[in-house]
C-alpha cells in the first residue's frame, strides 16, 4: 500500500511537469535556450519512476520506496502548501 501511495504522488508530480512542458512547447516558452534543462528534468522524473518500479519488481521494496520518496516528499509538501493557500486565502500585503 505504501508503494502505491508513493508511486501515485510521483506520477502526479511527473504529470504536472509534463503538462507545463507541453504548454511551454505550444506557446514557445520552451525553446532551444532551455530545452536541455527541461529534458534533464523530465529524464530525472522518468528515472525515479522507472527505478522505483524496477526495484520493486526485483523484490527490493525498501530501496524502491526510498527512491520514490526522493520525489514524493517535496511533491507532497508542495501540494500541501498549495492546498493551504487555497483554503486559508492569506493576505500577502
Amino acid at each position: 500500500m505504501w508503494f502505491g501511495i508513493l508511486i501515485a504522488i510521483d506520477a502526479a508530480v511527473a504529470l504536472v511537469f509534463l503538462y507545463f512542458f507541453l504548454v511551454g512547447i505550444a506557446d514557445g516558452s520552451v525553446s532551444s535556450f532551455n530545452i536541455v534543462m527541461w529534458i534533464a528534468m523530465l529524464f530525472g522524473l522518468a528515472a525515479i519512476l522507472v527505478g522505483g518500479l524496477a526495484l520493486r519488481a526485483h523484490g527490493q521494496r525498501a530501496a524502491a520506496n526510498a527512491v520514490l520518496l526522493v520525489l514524493a516528499i517535496p511533491g507532497f509538501l508542495g501540494g500541501l502548501f498549495l492546498l493551504a493557500l487555497i483554503v486559508l486565502q492569506p493576505r500577502w500585503n
